[in-house]
């Protein structure tokens, strides 16, 4: 067991055990923490309303907050709190911070516990507070509109991974003399490089050298009366003479307009409600009658992370995908009709060990993944049949589950906002002189956008235009339904996956059923089913769980068990392809791509600039994946559309870059 992060004195007071040094003072009521929080940060960035003056984010579309040390979560719970009480508040409050060494859940609930108005809150994030690997992590809450962007790191590099434009800045840690990293010139230079100009900055620090090198980076500084015991505090104003990072990559100012999402798939639908909560009026177009006819029409599949030893990109792309397809899900749809987070038993390949080794000196984030060591994968392993041994170990998925995906393709759809439109066939996108015309294989003018998102699977090949090397990956599933009695007891609660998947159990309209596949067919173009994959899907299962493959049986025999098929469309990098893509217009009318969409910041949204006609948008390439990444993609291509704060690292959100495959 780790050494503990956080050491709790007789009086309350939380210390570090690294850098013994206090998170915050108990003082003699237990207030003072929230009090230096509330007078230090949020008054010291205008972020209180005070008087007949409204604080400064009042009416703003979104509101971007950058702390350089989360620490035990206080400053983020004050400030979701002053979000809450401001009649005026952002639309959408979005909140960046640092963290080398994450606490536990429980010391977040301690550290809130003096605080009653807090304690509700820091229960939603203790809730969440887990699988905080070394890397970028996106909490979200109040319906997706408080977005908790934390980078578990050393403060540069985490800094390094985080993107978009921020409103605020928390200058925060332990002090210069515990912890310099967290104050060296380099440090504030990395800040600095997320901030909009007249961004403010606020700090309890107040240190000569760092106000030295606040100037030095651009900033006015001033320093004013503390609260007790602090002296003094700082407040500072980013403005540099000299163009800003952001500045130096501005792309043209993005309002919300109007938006043509050509494909009513899970990738389609999760880039309608993304746009749409961000106030576009966006119309989802597709060739079917009713959404989710593609290989989104999935009657039900697993959502799990793709975990490595090395944490490669795939892993930690999944890892958020599925975090973030689980809270959608919780969000919208009926749990345990819809979908269920009751976690997933995976089955290794031979000689296959998948969990990376545990993050050193870390006391906080226990794997949500646990290896075939772990009592509890062991009793999961044990509840559904699967030997473990040297040889063919197992793997328990604790935050994963499943889902129907049509159900969530519905009630993303559903969002304010956004309208569908049926049998509806685009067969060419053409640009306009303010924005993009859509028309139909005769020419018939389907609709007209501001900007057009072609998430259409496969079918987006023929809509890109500049050639992409997208593939057809043909899949097919096989399900039916439970076996009753006795029989029932061979299917576990629980999804199984590896050599293909078996959820079983799922609620249904004729009763409970199971589903288990897929198989894999490059080169395939039509999503017809085979009798020699519906024998595969046979033979995976009774490798995959022997137990429950004698109990189903016979259902192939008597025709009990039906098969799927659907084409989905992958990559040769198998990642997906998000954002900026060129199209073949003629040049004179051909839009200028601006920079890739997770570099940009663009201007306030609400900014009165004209605006250039915004490149094509793609979101497509999720394969065999779609279920745990469409909406981790939609958000990302709304983020980088708006210069928000990026869903995933920096460095992870280059890769999905759409125009990487035109190098």
């Amino acid at each position: 067991m780790p050494d503990p992060i956080v050491h709790w004195r007789a009086d309350g007071t939380p210390t570090s055990t690294r850098f013994d040094d206090v998170y915050r003072s108990a003082g003699s009521d237990g207030q003072a923490g929230l009090a230096q929080a509330r007078q230090v940060f949020l008054r010291g960035c205008g972020l209180l309303p005070e008087g007949d003056a409204a604080a400064a984010w009042a009416g703003a579309a979104h509101w971007a907050v950058l702390e350089t040390g989360f620490g035990l979560g206080l400053n983020f719970l004050a400030a979701w709190q002053a979000w809450r009480q401001d009649p005026q508040r952002p639309a959408r409050l979005f909140y960046s911070a640092v963290e080398a060494w994450p606490p536990t859940a429980d010391d977040l609930r301690r550290s809130a516990a003096p605080y009653p108005e807090l304690r509700p809150l820091a229960e939603q994030l203790a809730t969440q507070w887990h699988g905080l690997r070394p890397g970028v992590h996106r909490l979200g809450f109040d319906a997706e509109q408080v977005q908790l962007t934390l980078a578990v790191g050393e403060v540069q590099a985490a800094l390094a991974e985080l993107g978009g434009g921020h409103d605020s800045l928390w200058l925060d840690g332990f002090s210069p003399a515990r912890n310099p990293e967290m104050w060296q010139l380099h440090t504030l230079k990395a800040a600095a490089r997320l901030l909009r100009r007249g961004a403010r900055a606020a700090t309890w620090c107040v240190a000569a050298q760092v106000r030295r090198d606040l100037q030095t980076c651009g900033f006015e500084v001033e320093r004013v009366p503390g609260l007790p015991p602090k002296r003094h505090a700082l407040r500072a104003r980013y403005a540099p003479r000299w163009p800003t990072a952001l500045e130096r990559t501005a792309a043209p100012a993005v309002r919300p307009g109007r938006c043509a999402v050509i494909g009513a798939g899970l990738a389609g639908a999760s880039v309608a409600w993304s746009l749409a909560q961000r106030g576009w009026q966006v119309t989802v177009l597709d060739r079917a009658a009713q959404p989710a006819r593609g290989a989104s029409g999935l009657p039900a599949g697993v959502i799990a992370p793709h975990v490595s030893p090395d944490e490669r990109p795939l892993s930690r792309l999944t890892q958020a995908g599925a975090r973030a397809t689980l809270a959608r899900a919780a969000l919208l749809l009926q749990g345990g009709i819809d979908f269920a987070a009751n976690g997933v038993l995976e089955r290794h390949a031979p000689g296959e060990r998948r969990l990376p080794e545990p993050a050193q000196g870390s006391s906080a984030v226990a794997h949500d993944s646990l290896d075939a060591d772990h009592p509890l994968t062991r009793q999961r392993a044990a509840a559904a049949s699967v030997p473990l041994d040297p040889h063919r170990r197992a793997l328990w998925h604790t935050h994963a589950g499943w889902i129907r995906p049509p159900a969530l393709v519905r009630a993303m759809l559903q969002a304010p906002g956004v309208v569908w439109r049926a049998n509806t066939a685009v067969a060419r996108i053409e640009p306009a002189a303010d924005g993009w015309q859509l028309r139909g294989a005769d020419g018939t003018l389907l609709a007209a956008a501001d900007l057009v998102v072609v998430a259409a699977g496969f079918d987006s090949l023929a809509l890109a235009g500049a050639p992409l090397p997208l593939h057809a990956l043909r899949g097919q599933v096989a399900f039916g339904p439970m076996p009753g009695g006795a029989a029932d007891a061979a299917l576990p609660a629980f999804p199984v996956n590896g050599l293909g998947s078996l959820i079983g159990h799922l609620p249904g309209a004729d009763g409970p059923w199971w589903i288990t596949g897929s198989t894999f067919e490059r080169a395939r173009t039509l999503p017809d089913c085979t009798d020699a994959d519906h024998a595969s899907n046979r033979q995976r299962l009774a490798e995959l769980l022997p137990a429950a493959a004698a109990a189903l049986d016979a259902q192939w025999s008597d025709g009990r068990a039906q098969a799927w098929a659907a084409v989905r469309a992958t990559l040769p990098d198998r990642l997906p392809a998000v954002g900026a893509w060129p199209s073949q217009a003629p040049p004179d009318l051909m839009p200028k791509p601006a920079p890739a969409p997770y570099q940009q910041a663009p201007a306030a949204i609400d900014s009165e600039a004209p605006t250039a006609r915004l490149p094509l948008q793609l979101c497509t390439g999720l394969g065999a994946r779609g279920l745990t990444l469409a909406v981790l993609c939609g958000e990302l291509l709304a983020a980088g559309l708006h210069g928000e704060p990026l869903p995933l690292a920096r460095s992870l959100a280059q890769r999905l870059r759409a125009e990487r495959f035109l190098s």
